[in-house]
C-alpha cells in the first residue's frame, strides 16, 4: 500500500518503520510543525495514498479527518482524546465514502484484554463482596488521563456494574509505556488482569494491521473489529 503519515513523532517513525519492512511505501509525511492548521493536508500531498495514519494530538484530530476524507483517504487514528465527537466524524466519513479505523489502543493484546475484561465483569457482578477498580500508568509526555484503554475498560465494566460508578485512577511518570489493570476487591482476596506495553512496536503493528484491513472498506469502525474472525 501506499501511506500518509500524520504525526512523525516516535510513533509515526515507528509505523515508518515497520511499514517499510511489510513492503508499503510512504508517500507523505508531515508531523505538527508545517501542518498546525492542517494546511498541509491537500489533495495534492495526499495524492497516491491508499491510507493515511494519523498519531498526532487530540485536538487535530477532527480536523485532520475532515481534511483527509474530503481528499478521498482513508485513514487509521491511533490518538485518543478526541470520541466525544465521534458522532460527527461518522457523519464525515459516511458523507464522503471513505473508511476509518479508530481505537482506545492499537495493541492486539490489549484489544484481547477487553474480551477479557468482558468476561471478568460478567462473573464478578454476581458476588456483591467483591468491588471493580482500573488503575493505569503511561509515561509522563501522555496527554490525555485517563488514557482512552482506561475509559474504555470503564464502559466494559459499567455495562455490567449498571448501578456504580467506575472511575479509573491514573499516574503519568518517566517513560512507562503503558499498564493497564482491572482489579476485582474483596476482605478476603484481591484478582487482578493487568496488560504491561513493553514498548510502542505493538502500537504500530496493530495500526498497519488495521490499515491493511480498511483498505477498500468504507465506514467508520473500532479497531477491535478488525481482529474479529
Amino acid at each position: 500500500m501506499n501511506l500518509a503519515l500524520i504525526g512523525y513523532g516516535k510513533m509515526g517513525q515507528m509505523v515508518e518503520q515497520l511499514a517499510t519492512a511489510r513492503g508499503h511505501k510512504i508517500t507523505f509525511k508531515v508531523d505538527i510543525e508545517g501542518n498546525e492548521q492542517g494546511q498541509a493536508l491537500t489533495r495534492e500531498n495526499l495524492a497516491g495514498a491508499d491510507v493515511a495514519v494519523n498519531f498526532s494530538t487530540p485536538d487535530s484530530v477532527v480536523l485532520a479527518i475532515d481534511k483527509v476524507s474530503a481528499a478521498g483517504v482513508s485513514m487509521i487514528v491511533g490518538t485518543t482524546g478526541w470520541t466525544s465527537r465521534l458522532e460527527e466524524v461518522r457523519r464525515m466519513i459516511n458523507e464522503r465514502n471513505v473508511g476509518l479505523v479508530y481505537g482506545s489502543n492499537f495493541s492486539i493484546g490489549v484489544n484481547l484484554f477487553f474480551r477479557l475484561a468482558q468476561q471478568a465483569a460478567e462473573i464478578f457482578h454476581e458476588y456483591a463482596e467483591y468491588d471493580p477498580w482500573i488503575y493505569e500508568i503511561h509515561h509522563r509526555a501522555k496527554l490525555d488521563a485517563p488514557s482512552g484503554t482506561a475509559l474504555k475498560l470503564e464502559l466494559i465494566v459499567e455495562k455490567e456494574y449498571a448501578d456504580r460508578k467506575v472511575v479509573p485512577a491514573s499516574n503519568r511518570a518517566g517513560a512507562h509505556p503503558g499498564e493497564h489493570t482491572l482489579g476485582f476487591d474483596s476482605d478476603a482476596d484481591t484478582l487482578r488482569i493487568t496488560h504491561t506495553a513493553r514498548s510502542r512496536v505493538g502500537f504500530a503493528i496493530g495500526a498497519l494491521r488495521a490499515a491493511e484491513w480498511v483498505r477498500g472498506k468504507k465506514g467508520l469502525y473500532e479497531f477491535g473489529e478488525t481482529l474479529e474472525k
